[in-house]
This record gives structure tokens, sequence and C-alpha cells, in this order.
């Protein structure tokens, strides 16, 4: 049996990990529930068992496998070094750590992820980063199309919701939304703009969130699985006024044209689900809950009169839409699967 520590456990990520740590072949551990000293005492539950919420202590990691960072950065920043000394297997979910020396970007998901195309985690390893969940979308659907053709050119648009930034980002929206419909002031503590009714490709200068940084992780953790076998991304990261779930658009350009019944078949599979129907868009909406990638193909027809007559496309848009958050705990109990073989099983007689 394992021990378990969830460090940042009362916050949005935190939630929905300990729902997929239940429904996963870890659910038989040992948890430990931690944070910040203000959410000391909150009755919690993981699976069946019923606990309590702890402050984090210089003993908290004392003989934990697995230390899921799920809160703030700082809080990751703080005491991930206290967790790897005690000896755990550190997983970061919180983005702070992608850039330190040594640490590993991971998404088991990936069939082409092999020793020798990524880098690999062994016993050196400091930390492993759960790809960010928009990465981990696009890098799917990627790998699946590099079934079909290479690829030469890709652009997204990412439509970056209010949970991305935790609780305080979904009550201030919520907040600006009632506030707007009774005519009233709006409070702008985090984003220091109208995010409620409204698209925004920047938010203002006094905002205690960043979109450009959230561009720049999507853009790092993307390179990482990518390894250099995809071309360069093509991204923008635009807030959107949801609270939950992540869409893109995804512009493609293949190397050959393709049959478009080629492209659907590749395309629904590898945890991609492909929507046919137009009364059954992708959306936000749709994605809540849902383990697979949402996807919808938009081909656009080659002007040759014979890539048009054959069905043939080399260029695409793709509608895609996925559970941020569900995504990214599943990609997190994923990697702490694959990290099951660096931990020590049994004892020595």
């Amino acid at each position: 049996m394992y021990k378990i520590a969830i460090a940042g456990a009362s916050s949005l990520v935190g939630r929905e990990l300990k729902e997929a740590l239940s429904e996963s072949p870890l659910a038989a551990a040992d948890f430990v529930l931690l944070d910040e000293e203000k959410a000391q005492g909150q009755l919690d539950q993981v699976g069946d068992e019923v606990t309590f919420i702890q402050a984090i202590a210089p003993d908290s990691f004392d003989r934990v496998d697995f230390t899921f960072f799920c809160g703030t950065e700082d809080l990751t920043r703080k005491h991930w070094r206290d967790a790897l000394r005690a000896g755990s297997t550190v997983l970061d979910l919180s983005g702070a750590l992608d850039q330190e020396k040594g640490v590993v970007v991971r998404a088991p998901w990936l069939d082409s992820e092999e020793p020798g195309e990524t880098v690999t985690v062994d016993l050196y390893t400091p930390a492993v980063v759960p790809a960010h969940p928009a990465a981990l979308a696009l890098a799917l659907v990627m790998e699946r199309l590099q079934l079909a053709a290479k690829v030469r050119l890709s652009f997204a648009t990412l439509l970056l919701p209010a949970s991305e930034f935790g609780r305080v980002a979904l009550d201030e929206l919520h907040q600006q939304t009632v506030s707007l419909l009774s005519f009233q002031g709006i409070p702008r503590e985090l984003y220091d703009t109208q995010a409620a009714y409204n698209l925004l490709c920047g938010l203002g200068e006094a905002a205690k969130v960043s979109l450009s940084a959230v561009e720049a992780r999507v853009r790092r953790h993307y390179a990482a699985l990518s390894a250099g076998r995809w071309p360069v991304l093509g991204l923008q990261v635009v807030a959107a006024p949801v609270f939950h779930g992540h869409s893109f658009s995804f512009a493609i350009e293949l190397e050959k044209p393709v049959e478009i019944t080629a492209l659907e078949e590749i395309l629904s599979g590898g945890h991609l689900d492909l929507v046919l129907e137009d009364t059954d868009s992708p959306s936000n909406l749709a994605a809540t809950g849902q383990d697979d990638v949402l996807v919808r193909l938009h081909p656009e027809l080659n002007t040759a009169q014979g890539a048009r007559n054959s069905g043939q496309v080399t260029r695409l848009w793709l509608w895609i839409a996925s559970d941020n958050l569900r995504l990214q705990a599943q990609n997190a109990v994923a990697c702490a699967l694959d990290l099951r073989r660096l931990r020590p099983q049994g004892t020595v007689q």
C-alpha cells in the first residue's frame, strides 16, 4: 500500500485529483491531505475515506511515496524540496517547477513517448510535471494526425476558462456577472478588467494573473511532449467568460493530401472522441466530466478539381473541447502509475 500526500487539497485541481485517484489503482493508498493554514481542519474525502485537511508541517512528508502539489505556485516552491528530501516522488500540478533543472514534463498517454524520443524519468529526476491539459489535448491530436501525414504547420487559439486561475477567479467572474446584471460596479481584484461577457487577449495592468504566462507554459509543455517530432506550435490564448473547460480552434496544414474519411478514422480513439453530428458540437459544457478530448473536424477542400472529387484535403480546422481540470488530474494519476516502477516494493529480509 502506498502513502500519498496531496498538498493544496482544497484547490479546484486538488478536488479533481482526489476523485481521479479514488477511481484509479491507487485508490487503496493511505491519503494525507495538506494545505495552507487557512484550510486546516476542513473535512474532506478521498473515495470512501473521510479525513481532515492538515497544515503542512516539517514531518508532513515522512514515509510518503507520492506528493501531488495542487495549490499555489508559492506553496509548491516553499515545500517541494522538503518532500524530495523525505524520499517522496514529487508531482507538480501547480506550474511552479517546469523550469527547474532536471524536472521532466510527462504525458504517459502519448503512445510515441518511448525511451530515446523523450526525456525519461529515473531515480535522479527531482520532480515530474504532468503536462498542462491544453498542451496535452493538442499533443494527443497532433500525434494522431501524424499517422496520416506529416504536419507542416499548426496554429491554435485557446479559450481559457476562469478555473485556470482557481477559486478566486471563479468567484470574481461570478460576482462580475451578477453586478453587471444589477447595473453595479464590478470587482476587479484579480483580472483588473471586465472578464464577464467579454473576450480578452490581455488583462489589466494590475491583474494578479497573466495570460502570457499561461501561453508560455503551454508552449513549453507542448515542445517537451513534441521532442522535435512536430512543427513549432503557433498559439494565442484568449480569456473567455466561462467557468470551466478548454476550447480550441486548431488549424493544421499537412504535407500531402489525405482523404477525409481517413482523418475521421484517425481522430477516433487514442483518448480522442470525434463528434460527427452538427447538433452535438464539442463545447466546454459537453466536455465536463469527460476523460476524452472532444474533436470536430472541419476540412478545407483543396482547390484542385481532382482533390475535390476525391475528398482529399491538406488543410483542416479542428474545433476541440476538454475538461481542463479532469484532464490534468487524469494525466497526473497516469504519471504516478508510470512512476511506480521507481518505488521500492516489499521489504528486505
